[in-house]
């Protein structure tokens, strides 16, 4: 029996770990325990999120909350340790790269304990991002390396991988877009916002790069007026942007806007929906970069860089940075550009997830 620790902690994980815990019921050799470590604890960055992608309730919650970087690493490190010495799994599995990720491979590995990075190889080359400081250590210490586009299996040869560590699996986000594709469809957000299909644009920031730095959040309003002012612009807005408003004196400079939505974070569901139907997406997720892909949305990236670039080659994608000037026109090209279908990256066809599975079962 091949028993897996399955961690998930933050919003982006729900989505990557929902597929998997699926998959596993195909192989009767594997035991798998899911771990949320609470990083996200809210009812609409989680519980609303385990309800609607059938997520089965986590076997343990380390109920760590909130606190800065550091504080949130140790107290994850510290309330997992125990459970990795009363279980003793074959495997700690985690996803992305969010705090959960590397704290919980850490303290694997310290154990002796053999790591599965899914999501594995992917590189902004920005190590002012936290993001890329956890993807490069959780990767330095990984068994296994699940990657979802070929820039990740490059990044990992590069870096001294071998390639019998890296396999090149496909991307469990789209399993999940896949498999809820259809439920998504039945949302009202449309109909409760009083919007028509693609006559809205849907923006979501939460990067401290982008919300934490009053000069740079300036400029990114200054942009979301302008293109408000063409569309009506939906907002649902992460609890660390909404508390740096008033932080930086820009809520008046928001309130101002007669056709900005500024809602509350809504569920999966909902959001696809949203991002399926809107003009433009405006973005500094990673995430939503390879949901768009999919759904054939123009996407605007809101960053100077992109750890998946595919979404650039093959994709929707446009990186515009955060210069207003760059952000405006690069919504206007959108405006005035049909959007042909974009071709489907390779694997990104579902069965990510079966494919992980498949692996594990036979280690």
């Amino acid at each position: 029996m091949t028993k897996i620790i399955n961690i998930c902690g933050a919003r982006p994980n729900f989505m990557k770990i929902a597929p998997l815990m699926r998959a596993y019921g195909d192989h009767a050799n594997i035991e798998p325990l899911l771990v949320h470590t609470g990083q996200h604890y809210d009812e609409n960055m989680s519980n609303l999120f385990f309800r609607q992608l059938g997520i089965p309730e986590p076997d343990v919650n380390l109920e760590v909350g909130s606190g800065s970087p550091t504080r949130q690493t140790a107290d994850i490190m510290t309330r997992f340790e125990p459970l990795v010495i009363e279980h003793k799994p074959d495997w700690v599995l985690v996803v992305g790269d969010v705090t959960s990720t590397i704290a919980c491979s850490l303290v694997a590995v310290r154990h002796g304990v053999r790591v599965a990075h899914v999501e594995a190889g992917l590189r902004s080359f920005d190590r002012e991002m936290p993001e890329e400081i956890n993807r490069v250590l959780t990767d330095s210490i990984s068994n296994l390396l699940f990657v979802t586009e070929p820039s990740g299996i490059e990044n990992l040869r590069r870096e001294g991988v071998p390639d019998d560590r890296i396999h090149f699996v496909g991307n469990v986000m789209i399993d999940t877009l896949r498999a809820n594709f259809d439920k998504a469809q039945a949302s009202t957000i449309l109909e409760d916002l009083g919007l028509a299909p693609k006559s809205f644009n849907v923006v979501t920031l939460h990067r401290p790069s982008n919300v934490d730095d009053a000069t740079t959040f300036a400029r990114i309003a200054d942009a979301i007026d302008t293109v408000q002012q063409d569309l009506p612009v939906v907002f649902p807005m992460h609890p660390r942007t909404r508390n740096n408003l008033a932080r930086l004196g820009l809520a008046e400079r928001f309130a101002a806007m007669p056709n900005l939505r500024i809602i509350d974070p809504v569920g999966y569901l909902d959001f696809l929906k949203l991002m399926g139907q809107a003009a433009v997406v405006l973005t500094d997720s990673g995430g939503i970069q390879e949901e768009t892909t999919i759904l054939g949305t123009w996407c605007l990236t809101l960053r100077e860089n992109t750890e998946r670039p595919i979404t650039i080659d093959q994709g929707t994608n446009r990186l515009v940075g955060t210069d207003t000037d760059n952000i405006i026109n690069a919504y206007r090209k959108c405006r005035s550009t049909n959007l042909a279908t974009p071709p489907v990256p390779d694997k990104w066809d579902g069965q990510a997830a079966k494919r992980i599975a498949a692996i594990l079962a036979a280690t």
